[in-house]
């Protein structure tokens, strides 16, 4: 193979697995932003036992594509208490799984599945009304761009099978076993999905590139590099996600090294897997997480519980710093930096406010004291800093700025007035609310407190939303925020309409509870909507929203 060739070579194979990478974010992002709420409301309810919890994780992996974005929804609500940790181990076990089912979906070969997907899936989302029959058009665009990505890997990779070099450097990975396996773990955590890596090395393998036991080995190291793109991830959240991620990092990547040694001792076992190298590689990965799963669920409370001891939460420091604000006098006399510093200072007006919310939701079950104290100070402290926020701007005002400084110094303004608002409704409203539910020994009836429970769910998910358009000022994400608020408004008065019908057939815990069930699906729409209008200046400049709706 002379060297323009094999550079030729390497870039379509370059190319074809870019696409590969991008084609299965883009099947996980259209998942994430028209079924992100029903998906979290699903994650919830899993609670009941592990085995439902661990189907529960493996059918949102599937949905997703990617273990790593349910470890991710998972560690929400590990965080907030909703979800005790063993639990979520479980569903992360169940979601190793889901992610080697997809990956046996997507090896099918079917050549008139890629024109119909594309066909359909294009003419879904350039014609689709709402915005959740559009994301099913850009999952199916996704699915195909997958079979796609794959078919030009199996082109590209033909020229290499017969020659001399390609066939030294895949048999050296046969035998060393131990680099095969760092390649597999290293690859899997640099594209950041598990899923992409093995469906690249299964494809190598059935082009006879790599050989099975450097195929296997491989995929047994995107396990471990699965793993560890979830622990990344969540290195700095509580102590509670941060053990249920390295239980499973500890499970899935151990398991992964000792499957890996038996391999070495033991070649011939690849062949009961599959009478070709694809499918024993395909069927290992499958095989392997299924025999996980099945062996770690039942220790599930124990290994939780050993790493409870073994990473202990550290009591808070006494000496903590102090957290300053971001509004600096000094750069007044530079509007740009200093709209930016106030844009800084209202993200964490918002960080604060979404703390608030995870926090003031488990009191209508248990009020707790000290955590309504810690509201209330929250609540003074964003007064405060709303206060700072527009004194600061006007100040700034008083320098003089352009037209679009000025503009956006107003938007701020605008913004950080909606936020207090959306402060203002939990520490006034929806605390009043569960006090008074303790005070008077109230209890929701079981399905009032599952709508509460589902309605705050979506409402959190639009929130850490908003949080995210505010950094990115994606004008998709602004979309996706206005459009979500339509969607609250409406599940709202099912809601209401469903309490109206309790109430018709006397059920006592509806009645006496009903004004408090009222009042705090009220109250949750207004922190939605307070949210909501961080999108509204960023589709305003698309000339994506008109004066009552979107276009």
């Amino acid at each position: 193979m002379n060297d323009p060739h094999a550079i030729q070579i390497l870039i379509h194979i370059a190319g074809a697995a870019a696409l590969l990478i991008w084609a299965v974010r883009l099947v996980r992002t259209g998942v994430e932003r028209g079924y992100a709420a029903p998906m979290r409301i699903w994650l919830r309810h899993s609670t009941k036992n592990r085995l439902l919890a661990a189907g529960t994780g493996m059918g949102a992996a599937v949905l997703l594509q990617s273990s790593t974005a349910v470890a991710v929804l998972v560690s929400n609500f590990v965080t907030k208490g909703g979800l005790a940790t063993a639990t979520g181990l479980a569903i992360m076990l169940g979601a190793d799984v889901g992610s080697a089912v997809v990956t046996q979906l997507l090896m099918v070969r079917q050549p008139i599945l890629i024109p119909l997907l594309l066909v359909i899936g294009v003419t879904v989302f350039l014609r689709g009304e709402g915005s959740n029959t559009r994301q099913i058009g850009r999952i199916m665009i996704g699915l195909a761009l997958i079979f796609v990505s794959l078919d030009m890997i199996r082109g590209a990779t033909e020229p290499m099978i017969s020659n001399p070099g390609t066939q030294a450097v895949m048999a050296y990975l046969g035998r060393d076993l131990l680099t095969a396996f760092v390649i597999g773990a290293v690859f899997a955590w640099a594209v950041h999905s598990s899923v992409a890596a093995v469906l690249l090395f299964v494809t190598l393998a059935g082009q006879s590139i790599l050989p099975p036991p450097a195929a296997a080995t491989m995929i047994l190291g995107a396990n471990l590099g699965g793993g560890l793109i979830a622990f990344l991830l969540t290195y700095t959240a509580p102590i509670a996600v941060r053990r249920m991620v390295m239980g499973n990092l500890i499970l899935r990547g151990g398991g992964a090294a000792l499957a890996v040694l038996v391999i070495a001792a033991m070649p011939d076992l690849l062949n009961q897997l599959g009478a070709t190298p694809a499918r024993q590689a395909i069927n290992l990965h499958l095989a392997f997480n299924l025999l996980l799963a099945l062996a770690a669920l039942p220790f599930v409370g124990p290994i939780t519980a050993a790493l409870s001891y073994l990473m202990a939460e550290k009591p808070a420091s006494n000496g903590a710093l102090n957290v300053a604000s971001a509004l600096d006098p000094a750069l007044l006399d530079r509007p740009q930096r200093a709209i930016d510093c106030a844009a800084r200072e209202l993200l964490g007006m918002g960080q604060k406010i979404e703390q608030m919310l995870f926090a003031v939701e488990p009191l209508y079950d248990q009020w707790n004291p000290a955590t309504a104290r810690m509201i209330a100070d929250q609540d003074r402290l964003i007064k405060q800093t709303h206060l700072n926020i527009k004194l600061y701007l006007a100040r700034l005002g008083q320098k003089g700025m352009d037209e679009e400084l000025g503009s956006r110094s107003l938007e701020l303004a605008s913004i950080s007035s909606s936020l207090d608002s959306a402060s203002d409704a939990i520490a006034r409203v929806m605390l009043d609310l569960a006090k008074r539910l303790d005070m008077q020994k109230l209890q929701f009836s079981p399905q009032g407190r599952e709508e509460i429970h589902d309605f705050t769910d979506r409402v959190q998910s639009n929130v850490q939303l908003a949080l995210n358009v505010m950094m990115n000022q994606n004008p998709a994400e602004a979309r996706e925020l206005v459009a979500a608020k339509e969607k609250v408004r409406k599940v709202e008065q099912k809601l209401q309409r469903s309490h109206i019908s309790r109430l018709r057939e006397g059920l006592a815990e509806s009645i006496e509870t009903s004004n408090i069930h009222q009042e705090t699906l009220r109250a949750l729409k207004q922190i939605n909507t307070a949210f909501s209008m961080v999108g509204h200046p960023i589709l305003l400049k698309s000339g994506d929203l008109l004066k009552s709706r979107l276009t």
